[in-house]
């Protein structure tokens, strides 16, 4: 169902704005200058500044380059921010290998370019990059200029403290730039479900309005029509009998009849169905839930149990039925035979429970369902496909509309899933001047509760 939706192309996360990484460099530049010229004119320490401010110069050229070349909105594919991200790197080695190399208290800051990175490029390229980084940080352990110091003197680190000055590079780039990932990742995949699951309420919301719009045709037509026909009948008795043009006024008359026969039928399915569409009770809402999947060797089973005073009447919300239809769709896939499903009601709340006969969620899973893009319930089950954007969608859906959803496995291990859903009252209650069934305009609004 969600596969159909042209959500956006994942791809298309990975691209850097072209802005972002000028105006870091920029920063960098800034930083790098006034630390050679702090070092070099103020504590007054040997330093090769001409060589020095020639790869800070490098950085400036190609932040002008790109500057001119390119607009400020432009985004970068992942290889050619892979290659910027590798220069300022292979500078920043450069900066290092003539101040000292590893002893150089700035050493730290050759994560940076890993780090954003990390953030931003496919995980494949980042570990180039790490491994670059890594590499030239084993370099300039050994090979570098001395570390600028007072004149006449000069400040020999142990190899002990460069190597921990190693480790420390190595284990921040590690866990920086694994935590900035999955961080990343993780909005990333939040950012498309969000994406496909407002493409699901858009198509779902086209589909409730076309019964709308099948009668606003057939007023609009309907005067035209009528037109139409009263010509057709007068030029039928003027010409009935002409055998030229007898045979076409009456085609002409009976096709006109046909068409006023067909708007007339729209405009009474719409008259009889816009009370339906509009005060949906919650057990039609269940049988329109369920309706698609009855046919698929799976039986399902309804029992209402304890409802208590008369049955709650809400107005239809495409997005709610999208949503409960994904759970009976999944327990369908999951189920060995049967899937039960069950409701009650009181004056307080509104509770529908889904439970199949499959092998149920692992436990290693179960915190994290409603999460998007999981992997399958259990490996053991294939046919069932993923759990992780179809429930993240259904769950999302529903939860706007005011709902709770939990879920959890039967008593007995390996006897089924079990998928809770509960309402307040007030919310499906028709009697309210909106309800949860109202549809919602944009995924960033507040569920809509009665005033």
């Amino acid at each position: 169902m969600v596969e159909e939706l042209r959500a956006p192309d994942p791809r298309h996360l990975h691209h850097i704005r072209l802005n972002t990484l000028i105006r870091l460099r920029w920063l960098a530049v800034v930083g790098q200058s006034a630390a050679v010229l702090v070092v070099a004119f103020w504590l007054q320490f040997p330093v090769q500044v001409s060589l020095c401010f020639a790869l800070i110069g490098c950085s400036a050229w190609l932040n002008l380059l790109l500057a001119f070349r390119y607009p400020a909105t432009h985004r970068l594919p992942p290889l050619a921010a892979l290659a910027i991200l590798t220069f300022d790197a292979l500078q920043l080695g450069g900066l290092l290998y003539m101040t000292g190399g590893l002893t150089n208290p700035f050493a730290l800051l050759m994560t940076a370019p890993v780090i954003i990175s990390a953030t931003s490029l496919p995980l494949r390229w980042t570990a180039m990059l790490g491994a670059l980084v890594i590499a030239m940080a084993t370099g300039l352990a050994f090979f570098h200029h001395p570390l600028p110091w007072f004149p006449g003197t000069e400040l020999t680190m142990p190899i002990i403290y460069v190597a921990g000055i190693w480790m420390a590079i190595v284990s921040c780039l590690a866990f920086t730039a694994f935590y900035a990932f999955r961080v990343a990742e993780e909005a990333r995949l939040l950012a498309t479900a969000l994406a496909a699951t407002e493409l699901v309420l858009q198509r779902e919301q086209h589909l409730s309005a076309l019964d709308g719009l099948a009668a606003a045709a057939a007023h609009e037509l309907g005067t035209p029509l009528a037109t139409i026909a009263l010509v057709a009948k007068e030029m039928e008795r003027a010409l009935g009998n002409d055998p030229r043009y007898g045979e076409d006024v009456t085609l002409l008359r009976s096709q006109s009849e046909r068409c006023r026969a067909i708007l007339k039928q729209l405009t009474s399915l719409s008259s009889q169905g816009e009370a339906h569409m509009a005060r949906l009770p919650f057990t039609s809402l269940i049988e329109e839930v369920i309706a698609p999947h009855r046919d698929f060797g799976i039986a399902i089973q309804l029992k209402p149990v304890d409802c208590k005073g008369p049955e709650p009447i809400g107005r239809r919300n495409p997005g709610v039925i999208y949503g409960l239809g994904n759970l009976v769709e999944n327990a369908v896939d999951f189920a060995r035979e049967t899937v039960s499903i069950t409701w009650s009601w009181d004056m307080q709340t509104v509770s529908l429970e889904i439970l199949d006969d499959g092998e149920g969620f692992p436990a290693e899973i179960l915190d994290r369902i409603g999460e998007p893009y999981m992997t399958k319930r259990s490996s053991a089950v294939s046919a069932g496909g993923g759990l992780g954007l179809g429930l993240f969608i259904a769950k999302t859906l529903l939860e706007r509309s005011g709902g709770t959803v939990r879920f959890g496995n039967a008593a007995t291990p390996g006897q089924g899933a079990i998928v809770r859903v509960n309402w307040p009252r007030a919310i499906l209650d028709a009697n309210a001047a909106k309800s949860a069934f109202d549809e919602p305009e944009t995924l960033e609004n507040p569920a809509v509760l009665p005033k």
